[in-house]
């Protein structure tokens, strides 16, 4: 068989001549353990007179498939499990498509059919106690690692089943990580630290795949360990690795009686009798925004959260939207709540050259002719592109002006050596700017 090797075009053919062989002769129900089911698969293809001409590391390759076939996610678990892919597109069985490095690119892999890629489907909802048909053609899941899933089916879905997978570092990043990236720098870092710390309710906004999830994750570091916190997430995704004392929650859809399901706002409500130090809320949408508001305000603070815009005046605006959605209550009403309840909108964007970058922190400082006030603190400029990186980052363009809860959390001395520190860098950056111009 010199013709088939996994590398040739035969081997498609070949793989599913194998997979036809292994569930012909071997049991492969749920109870048959994982390393039974791989020797056995492991005996078949050694023992395959057809086999002979492949190399061991093409065995392995295809032992590793066949089992991925029946207890993994076929196809897509060398996908899941190569740590540079960041995101995993199946527009159809025969149309995938992966992000890595930033660059999003087709790749040759297809399923065997539509079916196939239903029941893949199938299997990751049923793992998370959800369900995707017809009638409930959407929905979120996450996989084992806690990967995000995103699935449609037909007849929403026109090419046929669709998944979207957002993985995430095993890992979660650090600030110094972020930083080390080039997303902030140490300045804003140690600023966001000791807001985290002094309980300040902070919000991050940013458009798609610009790392919300993961700074929230980063922020999340510095929140003392001796706290209770409780995550309320769509889709469980954050990875809070320092606070002992945690509880997760996650929402659960409607059944097919259209009854049991469990919403964001149910889950706030709840966690509001859990004694919580803070409230983590991994991405508001709708109506819950005004239960996160009122939580904010009374006597939760540290609070963190995330939401979809393009600035941050866009995520106020959004943010009116959707407490809006759920309440018949005045702008002025609404406007106050967000001013009392956020104290600092951190904001996120994807570059052109496909970096993430913390681009706007703002304080929030009160209402002023009817709007909620703002007061800048950094902002991102652009300095020039270079071989199609941007260079640039976060310039500090104002000082925090409402200090009551540093002070509270005895960190008042900090807050003034900073302020120091603060006031001689920028002065060095000006002098060197002065003779750069000179």
């Amino acid at each position: 068989m010199t013709d088939s090797s996994l590398n040739d075009l035969n081997r498609e053919e070949l793989f599913q001549h194998m997979r036809q062989e292994v569930r012909a002769g071997l049991d492969l129900t749920s109870s048959a353990g994982d390393e039974e089911l791989w020797q056995g698969i492991e005996r078949k293809v050694l023992s395959d007179p057809n086999l002979h001409d492949l190399t061991s590391g093409e065995r392995h390759t295809l032992v590793q498939r066949l089992f991925d076939s029946f207890r993994g996610l076929d196809i897509l678990q060398p996908l899941v499990d190569h740590p540079d892919i960041t995101e995993i597109m199946i527009n159809s069985h025969r149309e995938i498509f992966v992000e890595q490095a930033g660059e999003v690119s087709r790749i040759t892999l297809e399923f065997e059919s539509k079916e196939r890629l239903e029941d893949i489907i199938q299997m990751i909802v049923s793992g998370v106690n959800r369900i995707v048909n017809e009638s409930s053609p959407i929905v979120d899941a996450r996989l084992k690692d806690g990967s995000r899933v995103n699935i449609v089916l037909p007849p929403i879905a026109l090419k046929g089943p669709t998944m979207t997978i957002r993985k995430f570092p095993s890992e979660p990043l650090t600030m110094l990580d972020l930083i080390q990236k080039g997303a902030l720098h140490e300045e804003a870092a140690e600023l966001l630290q000791q807001l985290v710390r002094s309980k300040h309710n902070i919000f991050i906004g940013g458009g798609t795949g610009s790392g919300k999830t993961t700074f929230l994750n980063a922020l999340s570091q510095f929140i003392p360990a001796d706290e209770r916190i409780i995550t309320i997430e769509d889709s469980a995704e954050l990875q809070i690795v320092t606070v002992p004392n945690l509880v997760s929650m996650e929402t659960r859809n409607a059944n097919t009686e259209s009854k049991g399901e469990i919403s964001i706002r149910d889950l706030i409500k709840s966690s509001l009798r859990m004694r919580p130090n803070r409230i983590v809320i991994g991405e508001v949408r709708g109506a819950e925004a005004l239960d996160m508001l009122q939580a904010m305000n009374t006597g939760h603070d540290g609070s963190l959260s995330t939401g979809h815009a393009n600035n941050i005046r866009d995520m106020i605006s959004r943010l009116e939207t959707m407490v809006l959605s759920g309440a018949d209550l005045p702008i002025a009403v609404v406007r106050q709540q967000i001013s009392s309840a956020i104290d600092i909108f951190v904001h996120l964007s994807r570059l052109r050259d496909r970096s993430r970058r913390v681009t706007e922190i703002s304080e929030v400082v009160g209402i002023e002719n009817g709007e909620v006030l703002l007061n800048p603190l950094f902002r991102f400029q652009e300095q020039e592109e270079h071989e199609g990186k941007i260079i640039g980052g976060l310039i500090q363009v104002g000082m925090l002006s409402q200090i009551d809860k540093i002070q509270m959390a005895g960190l008042g001395d900090w807050f003034a050596e900073y302020i120091e520190r603060t006031k001689e860098h920028n002065s060095l950056k000006n002098t060197f700017s002065d003779n750069n111009c000179n």
